[in-house]
């Protein structure tokens, strides 16, 4: 080593969840699906039905407002955009199932929140306990 010279310094990686999920979602609106998007914040996977954990999204089934289902549309294309654009991941938190028995999952890709992505967009709120009005 040269006079003065530093050892280099070893720099620890930070770890990057792999995304090993995939598939290619349609649209299912009604009854049981495979790789569908539902609505905003509610899908059906590998024959399973997740609800978003992270957010709230508008109404697309029974709407209360006609802005309500115009939002809850542009979301759900959205999701379903979103969903295809690449493998992700599921993220367990406070509760495994919500009272309609759908799988509680906060969704990533590379770390990042799906459902975040969504609010950023202004298609969807961060869940805080309480569905509220759209209208």
């Amino acid at each position: 080593m040269e006079r003065g010279a530093w050892p280099p310094l070893e720099v620890p990686r930070q770890s990057v969840p792999t995304d090993s999920l995939s598939a290619q979602f349609g649209f299912c609106h009604s009854g049981g699906g495979v790789n569908c998007v539902v609505d905003g914040d509610t899908f059906w996977f590998s024959g399973e039905k997740y609800r978003i954990a992270d957010i709230d999204t508008p109404e697309t089934h029974g709407p209360r407002c006609a802005a309500e289902g115009a939002l809850g549309a542009r979301a759900t294309e959205r999701l379903q955009a979103l969903m295809n654009e690449g493998a992700f991941s599921l993220e367990s938190g406070d509760r495994d199932t919500d009272r309609y028995g759908r799988a509680l999952r906060v969704v990533t890709r590379g770390g990042e929140s799906i459902g975040g992505m969504l609010v950023a967009e202004g298609l969807a709120r961060e869940w805080d306990g309480a569905r509220r009005d759209w209208c």
